[in-house]
């Protein structure tokens, strides 16, 4: 094996697995991550536990771009909840907010790629390294999926916000 995973390398591992999967729920249930569910709220906290448990690993012996990406991904995400906050009434929250969510999402995922597809099969893995033509293939296409999950995130809130003015804007029934 080229570099075998250790005891906090698999520890990371399966606690990553947690904000993965409910990230990928809540883009299915959601369309997008959302702070105020139960989902948003185990993907919060699994991203900080992931991003966390990181900073032990390194191959490098300091920090490396795998670390660089999770301290991004989480002011991703501080920038979401903080427009949440600061901007309560514009009419650029809902985007800029899920764009900070769906935001950290992708960058959770890029080291997640390339160490899967180095580290896999065990016996021989895939890619022999991040500067693989296999790597760099697959985190192109993963980013050219980000930019058209974002592109069809922003026209489902713009067709949201549009029905909801739409029904504000109807006379009310008179009663009979």
């Amino acid at each position: 094996m080229p570099h075998p995973i250790s005891t906090l390398g698999a520890t990371h591992t399966l606690i990553s697995l947690v904000p993965a999967a409910v990230g990928l729920y809540s883009f299915a249930r959601y369309r997008g991550i959302d702070a105020a569910t139960r989902a948003g709220r185990i993907y919060l906290g699994g991203l900080l536990l992931a991003v966390l448990t990181s900073f032990g690993l390194s191959s490098s012996g300091g920090v490396n771009a795998g670390h660089v990406l999770g301290i991004l991904a989480l002011v991703s995400v501080l920038g979401a909840l903080l427009v949440q906050r600061l901007l309560p009434l514009s009419r650029a929250q809902p985007y800029l907010s899920q764009l900070g969510f769906s935001f950290s999402f992708f960058l959770m995922w890029v080291p997640g790629i390339a160490e899967t597809l180095t580290r896999l099969p065990v016996s021989h893995p895939l890619a022999d390294g991040p500067q693989s033509p296999l790597v760099r293939g697959a985190l192109a296409a993963w980013l050219a999926f980000f930019v058209v999950g974002v592109m069809a995130q922003m026209l489902w809130i713009k067709s949201t916000r549009s029905e909801t003015q739409r029904e504000r804007s109807r006379p009310a029934k008179e009663l009979p």
